[in-house]
């Protein structure tokens, strides 16, 4: 019996036609792509939803279509997908009502530890440019939650324009970061607004993920190269904090190339496995949970630096232990 489809209890987003279902995209197995069948395109390696910051792999070619439909996907709520990518986690495996679980509940990282960031930012009086950097990356998380939750192109473009969105943030709050209280760069903020702005005009038309790509990706080099001048010429005792932040990321990188390379062997696997045991290699999820912590970590770097420059007295300390966090203490009065 076929399972009912519900319209979703989302908004609706007033944005141009999804593509068909066809350009569905999903990784085939290595030999597939060597040889592909009749009226089967290559794919190459699909685009990730990240959740932030690095440039990732090359995202499908243009007009490349794929069409795998493993086995252990199911139906679920939210129909069928329509969204340009796929990811390498089963759908619906887990619950009817989400179609990649554990790629949507590794997104908490992204949305709980910003919104106590902010709610620290905002007790200690500082700029609200950092307010800013924290929502926007809570902003990602919830929608990276939705994208993975219902596959749907509108979910995934609720995630793919946050992340330009926020990097121009990180990119403001890393180059204002030696300017004097109360100051506000007027031509940059135009500059970073301006970019956003175009680069969605033509996301929306055009439906390319390469062109997300290169946009992105040029925001994320301007951030590291900055970051790798904060540390290694003005502040070098912030390089473990800045190291750590690109390391722990880089292990997400890792994780996601393995996801995608080795999808069809990671998916056989997890068949002979225990569903917990299983969730263990969905290296997607890791991919948030890592990248989630290093630009976390990137917000600290560059709020560190900015208090430093101010004369605060910021210091990292750990909640039950185990997760950072940034006090500022105000300037001593001499």
């Amino acid at each position: 019996m076929t399972t009912p489809h519900f319209s979703p209890p989302f908004f609706s987003l007033p944005l141009p036609a999804p593509p068909s279902a066809g350009r569905a995209q999903r990784r085939l197995p290595p030999s597939s792509r060597l040889a592909p069948g009749p009226g089967h395109l290559p794919s190459p390696l699909s685009f990730p939803s990240p959740s932030f910051p690095l440039l990732p792999p090359a995202p499908p070619w243009p007009g490349a279509v794929t069409a795998m439909a493993p086995a252990a996907d199911r139906e679920g709520y939210w129909g069928p997908p329509t969204s340009t990518l796929e990811w390498c986690e089963e759908n619906y495996a887990v619950s009817y009502y989400i179609a990649e679980f554990w790629n949507t509940v590794s997104n908490l990282i992204f949305i709980l530890p910003p919104i106590y960031g902010a709610i620290q930012t905002y007790k200690d009086g500082l700029e609200k440019r950092y307010l800013a950097a924290y929502l926007c990356l809570t902003a990602v998380g919830l929608g990276s939650w939705c994208f993975h939750m219902t596959l749907k192109y509108e979910m995934q473009l609720l995630d793919e324009l946050p992340m330009i969105y926020s990097c121009c943030v990180f990119v403001y709050c890393l180059y204002e970061c030696f300017k004097y209280k109360n100051t506000v760069n007027y031509p940059l903020l135009f500059l970073l607004i301006t970019y956003s702005f175009v680069v969605s005009i033509v996301y929306l038309n055009l439906k390319e993920p390469v062109f997300h790509q290169i946009m992105y990706g040029t925001l994320v080099s301007i951030i590291v190269l900055r970051s790798v001048y904060i540390v290694l010429w003005v502040y070098p005792w912030l390089r473990g904090l800045g190291y750590t932040s690109l390391t722990v990321f880089l292990m997400g990188f890792f994780l996601w190339n393995v996801d995608n390379i080795f999808c069809d062997k990671l998916r056989a696997l997890r068949e002979k496995m225990p569903p917990v045991v299983g969730a263990v290699t969905q290296f997607h999820a890791w991919w948030h949970i890592l990248t989630g912590l290093g630009s976390y970590l990137h917000i600290l770097l560059s709020l560190y630096t900015r208090t430093l420059f101010l004369k605060h007295r910021p210091k990292v300390k750990f909640v039950f232990g185990i997760w950072p966090v940034l006090l500022v203490e105000p300037p001593k009065k001499h």
